[in-house]
Formats: structure tokens, sequence, C-alpha cells
């Protein structure tokens, strides 16, 4: 009879699919809760909802502690990837977003959410997921400055625009707030990683960027609970409008993979070329946006939450994808071999 050792590749794919599920799990708890604190206890409700600010500010200094701006270095060896990606981004994913928010929703505010949550790729732990799909994550990383700086100058004029309020104001709005919010966990993130850097050696430095990446999700938890707790009034009232939404972001994640599918077949991109596509078209910069969100548009619940809602899909779908990458690249070993 055979049996499987701890480190079967069978039982590791087990435990990544349930790593990989756990984000969507805690958030779903998260919401649960605070909806439950904001209609049962007033004296809790008054409590968290000013917390909203301090857990974004923890929220954008983690964020910036992880990301990597050493790899610049490194697009001159995968430039046409690197365009490919972050036109593939930024080009495409856009139409995508804007073609199927508006067919399948209806609702302002809900349209507004579902497309600042579809528009910027994720800048953190997509490359997890690459890495364990097999995707060149060398190239992923050395992008994600090029995205996120794309993001924070985009993000006011896609607000201004998509609000369809004057781009003027709302970018000079948008972009104090931002300026603000972003100078101050900047500048704490500069900190900790200048402490790291003085007491600990590069391993221990990996070590400390791991720690801090477990701890986004978390991070994103806080902030969840005090927004729903603060704004579950606005959101029972809409809640037919969830039914919506994830449709829209499933058939966001459908489409997507299927037009990264395509170019890859069509360009014959090889398999890690191929994976860190899908996974970087799929993957959203959920957690900046919910802070930026947040902080901007303040008196839009429905917005945050449809970011909110989006996360729900996006980690099971990262999960069925880097299982079918995984999958793939077995297949075609074998037949190489």
């Amino acid at each position: 009879m055979l049996t499987e050792t701890p480190s079967s590749p069978r039982r590791e794919r087990a435990r990544g699919g349930l790593a990989a599920l756990g984000p969507s799990i805690l958030f779903i708890a998260t919401m649960v809760v605070g909806a439950l604190i904001g209609t049962t206890s007033t004296a809790a409700t008054a409590v968290l909802a000013p917390l909203v600010d301090p857990f974004i500010l923890v929220l954008l200094t983690l964020l910036f502690v992880e990301v990597r701006f050493d790899g610049l270095r490194r697009l001159r060896h995968a430039p046409r990837l690197a365009a490919l990606v972050l036109g593939v981004n930024f080009l495409i994913a856009p139409l995508v977003a804007l073609g199927l928010s508006t067919v399948l929703v209806a609702d302002d505010a809900l349209r507004l959410g579902v497309l600042l949550y579809c528009l910027f790729p994720c800048t953190d732990w997509f490359l997890g997921f690459t890495r364990t799909a097999g995707g060149d994550t060398a190239t992923g990383a050395a992008i994600i400055p090029v995205s996120l700086l794309l993001q924070i100058a985009l993000f006011p004029v896609y607000v201004g625009v998509l609000s369809g309020e004057s781009v003027d104001a709302t970018v000079a709005t948008a972009t104090g707030t931002m300026l603000t919010w972003f100078v101050l966990p900047l500048g704490l993130a500069l900190a900790v990683r200048l402490v790291m850097r003085w007491l600990l050696r590069p391993a221990g430095r990996e070590a400390a960027r791991t720690v801090i990446g477990r701890a986004v999700p978390f991070a994103i938890a806080a902030v969840i609970v005090s927004l729903f707790a603060g704004n579950v009034g606005t959101l029972a009232v809409n809640s037919e409008l969830i039914g919506v939404l994830l449709l829209t972001v499933a058939s966001f994640f459908v489409v997507m993979g299927l037009i990264g599918e395509g170019i890859s077949r069509l360009l014959h991109l090889p398999h890690p070329e191929r994976a860190l596509l899908l996974v970087s078209t799929s993957a959203r910069n959920a957690p900046l946006m919910l802070a930026l969100t947040a902080l901007t548009l303040p008196e839009q619940p429905l917005i945050v939450a449809a970011i909110v809602l989006g996360m729900l899909l996006e980690f099971p779908h990262l999960a069925l994808l880097t299982a079918y990458l995984r999958r793939m690249r077995t297949t075609r070993s074998d037949v190489s071999s």
C-alpha cells in the first residue's frame, strides 16, 4: 500500500490551496462581525468607527514596507514581458472592466466600486501565487514599482472621470489626501526598512518581510470590521446588489483569463512568462484601493463594500488559477520528457 509522506507534492498543493482560501475566510468573518457589531452594539460601534483612519495608516505602512524597489534593474533583462504585463493591466483590463460594469451594474456607486477594484493590478501578494505557479517572479518583482507609481498617478484621475465630478477638483482633493496619507506611512515604512537593514542580516530581513506580508490580511480585516460596523445600515439597504457585484467581478476574472491565455498562445510564451501574465492580470490591488477609497470617498460605504466583496472572489480564483498552471506545467514537462 502506497502512503504519502508529509512533504509529498499532493499534500503541499492541498496546504497551498487552504492557505490561499484563508484570507477569503478571514474577510467573510470580519464582514459578519462588523455587521453584527454595527446592528447590536452602539457603544462598540462608537469605538470602532473612529479607528478606520488609524487602521488604514497601519495597512499602508505594512504595504510600503513589503514593496520591493530594488529590482528595477531587472527590467532590462525582460523588457518585452514587462511591457506586455503592464500593457494588459493598464490598457486592456480597464476596457474589460468598463464594458462589464456598464452592462451588468446599474447602480452608480456600485459601478464605481467595481471599477476601482478591477482597474489596478496587485503590487504585493501576486508574487506568492506567481511563485507557486512556476512563474517569472524576478520580472514580477521588477514591475512592482512601475505599477505602483502608475496607480498613484491614475487613481485621482479615474475617480474624477468615473464619479462624474469635476476632474480638476477631484484630482486636487484626492491628490492632496493621498499625499497627506502617503507621506506618513511611507516615512514610517522607510524607518522600519532602515532599522531592519541596521539590525538584521539579509536572511533576517527576508523573514521579517514574510511576517509583515502575513500581517497584511489582518490589517485589512481590522479596516473591514470598523468600516462595516459604522456603515452596516447602508449596506443592508443595498444587499440585493451583492449578487450583481459578484457576477461582475467573476466575469472580469473569466474574461481576463481568456485574454491572457489567448495572448500567451499567440505569442508562444514559455510557462514562466505565461504564469506571470495570467496571475498578474487576475490579482487586484484591493488593499491599496480600499485604503485610498475610504480616505477620498468616506461618505460612500457602498463603493468600499464593492472592493471588499471583490476580494472574496479573488483568493479562491487565484488558488484555482495556480492549481491549473501547476497542472499545465507538469503536463508540459511530461510531454517534453
